[in-house]
């Protein structure tokens, strides 16, 4: 395992409790419009960098300002990461995905698209039915269906048909803000999504395989 090279970056000066829209906006101002990179955005999201990184890297695919081409790299950041918390690993990234750039403009346009969703989710997620995230072990079940909807997000499908982006990436948002916040409920709701998000990818799956098999049946007849 190579040792991140990247120079270090002093963490975002925050105070507890903040809520994530305000994280989103300390970030925008903390990078002024320019570049970043993966790794510079990792670093600079201090003690909770892992859940938060989840959740900026899935919030622009549940909105609508997808990236062309993002959902790949986006979705192995949300696996990785996903994947060493339920392992009880640090937060890690390797040197090639740290490099991965982000637009000059990400932050604002990830800001403008979600801070509706952002602000409606933050209003009603709050600490309740706390037997679903009352001990470590828990929390890092429910990680599993995050490392599921991120293998979903990282299948290179054409933009047809729709919301094969958006609601894995609702997924992992739903997912990893309950647990940031220690709602139960929220967690069934992001396992709700996922159920819901699993027929959706099995009705199209079994369409294309029907369009297939007619036009091969034209073909050969």
């Amino acid at each position: 395992m190579e040792p991140n090279t990247t120079p270090e970056i002093a963490p975002i000066p925050v105070t507890e409790p903040i809520s994530l829209a305000h994280e989103l906006q300390a970030l925008g101002e903390h990078f002024n419009g320019r570049p970043a990179a993966v790794g510079e955005v990792f670093d600079s999201l201090g003690p909770r960098a892992s859940a938060l990184l989840v959740v900026v890297c899935a919030l622009p695919f549940s909105t609508p300002i997808s990236i062309p081409g993002l959902s790949t790299p986006f979705g192995f950041v949300i696996l990785l990461l996903a994947w060493r918390y339920f392992c009880g690993l640090p937060p890690w990234l390797p040197e090639r995905l740290r490099r991965v750039e982000l637009p000059a403009d990400f932050f604002a346009k990830l800001i403008k698209a979600s801070s509706r969703m952002v602000g409606w989710l933050e209003r009603r997620l709050h600490t309740r039915w706390v037997v679903l995230t009352n001990a470590e072990w828990k929390l890092r079940l429910h990680t599993v269906v995050v490392i599921l909807a991120a293998l979903l997000l990282m299948i290179p499908l054409p933009p047809l048909p729709p919301f094969t982006n958006t609601l894995p990436a609702l997924v992992a948002v739903v997912l990893t803000f309950s647990v940031l916040k220690r709602d139960g409920l929220g967690v069934l709701a992001g396992y709700g999504v996922f159920l819901f998000t699993v027929g959706y990818f099995i009705f199209w799956g079994e369409v294309v395989i029907r369009v297939f098999h007619e036009v091969y049946s034209r073909l050969a007849g």
